[in-house]
């Protein structure tokens, strides 16, 4: 540690504020770094803010700041070289399915692009997954998912139940390929099917039905090993999802 980053961890010390741990401190001044590249305050291929200004606009130590900075580089967010500084990197660039990532890009409202770049990766995957998971499930993986149904059924007008039982719908429905490399992707787009299950969980508790309607043909399809049927299934999983959005990107400009 140099001196200059001993003085400024003496100087938090002295204040007269109590101490917030440094883990908490760094994740929150992480986030708003993020958030400001996220909402377009520092946009791609711009600089951002010098260390000592981002100390003065966060309050923290130079530090917390590049603890922070090699977060943002190690997901793809900014590009740091000495005697340059930090640079926005591309959108191209950027980790968007991993889980922080996505939740602070969350918290800025995500764009219709990526909504729609997730929903055709799950087109590209999902349907495969499910006819292969009809020959494969275990009676466990099966009552797992029939669980999950239930649960979409029970949560009434509760967003938040009703999507938590639909991500571990979809989760199951990976696992229960049995295949590690599909078991792999499930879980590279675990943060994005988060996200995207969530915002289109925002609609009627009419919709909502039809979406455990055509979960439990799923389920009904892996209980009976029809492969093409499962395979159907997912494809009208997918087209309510399709659907679903499109009810969601009007809301929010609404």
């Amino acid at each position: 540690m140099t001196l200059e980053e001993r003085v400024d961890d003496v100087s938090e010390i002295v204040t007269e504020k109590p101490r917030v741990s440094r883990p908490r401190v760094m994740d929150e001044v992480t986030e708003a770094i993020a958030s400001d590249i996220f909402s377009g305050r520092y946009k791609p291929g711009h600089s951002l803010p010098t260390e000592n200004e981002l100390c003065t606009a966060h309050g923290v130590s130079r530090t917390v700041i590049r603890e922070a900075l090699k977060v943002l580089a190690a997901k793809g967010l900014i590009l740091t070289r000495p005697r340059i500084g930090s640079v926005v990197c591309e959108e191209d660039n950027w980790n968007i399915i991993d889980a922080q990532v996505l939740a602070w890009h969350a918290s800025n409202a995500l764009g219709d692009k990526l909504f729609d770049a997730i929903l055709e990766a799950r087109r590209a995957i999902e349907p495969l997954v499910a006819e292969i998971a009809a020959s494969r499930a275990t009676m466990r993986e099966i009552a797992d998912l029939e669980a999950a149904c239930d649960g979409m059924a029970n949560a009434g007008e509760d967003i938040v139940v009703f999507s938590r039982h639909d991500i571990a719908f979809h989760q199951t429905l990976y696992a229960a390929s049995h295949n590690p490399v599909f078991r792999q992707i499930g879980g590279m787009i675990d943060a994005a099917l988060t996200a995207t299950l969530r915002a289109t969980a925002v609609i009627s508790v009419d919709h909502r039905t039809n979406a455990v309607v055509v979960h439990r043909e799923l389920l009904e399809a892996l209980r009976m090993r029809n492969q093409p049927a499962a395979r159907e299934a997912a494809n009208r999983i997918l087209d309510l999802a399709a659907h679903d959005l499109e009810i969601a990107k009007k809301n929010a400009d609404s």
